[in-house]
Order: structure tokens, then C-alpha cells, then sequence
């Protein structure tokens, strides 16, 4: 058995407008933020996309929108490897 591991960034590498290439090409990207919106109450992807960088730098949205970032650049790894 190989050994995997992934590493994800964490607060301060959060930009506005992160992930949009990404999404343009794996569905799975807007449909994990929808996930999250859902839970959060919010939409968490017009926050990731428009900003304003000010609100989306606060911990308590940084967070959960670095969360989501990282499990939908999982999804898209899972989608793409097939071992």
C-alpha cells in the first residue's frame, strides 16, 4: 500500500476570486460551495468569488470558505484519479 497525503493552505491564503478557473472546468467545485451555503446559511461562493476581501478575511468566514476550498480540490483530485 502507498502512502498519500495532501496538504491544504490555511488563513491568510484566501484570495477573492479563488477557485473560479477551477470551476470552470469541475462542476464538483460549485456544487461542493453549494453544499456548504446550505449549511452555512450563505452563500459562501458569492463571498469566495465577489468579496468584498474584507468580509471574507474575517476568521469566521475564512474558515469554512478555506474548509470548502480544500474538500472541493479533494473532490476534483477524486474525480481524476481512478487507483
Amino acid at each position: 500500500m502507498k502512502k498519500f497525503a495532501m496538504v491544504f493552505p490555511g488563513q491568510g491564503s484566501q484570495t477573492v476570486g479563488m477557485l473560479a478557473e477551477l470551476a470552470g472546468d469541475y462542476p464538483i467545485v460549485q456544487e461542493t460551495f453549494k453544499q456548504a451555503s446550505e449549511t452555512l446559511g450563505y452563500d459562501l461562493w458569492q463571498l469566495v468569488q465577489e468579496g468584498p476581501a474584507e468580509e471574507l478575511n474575517k476568521t469566521w468566514q475564512t474558515q469554512p470558505a478555506l474548509l470548502t476550498a480544500s474538500v472541493a480540490v479533494y473532490r476534483v483530485w477524486q474525480q481524476n484519479t481512478r487507483n
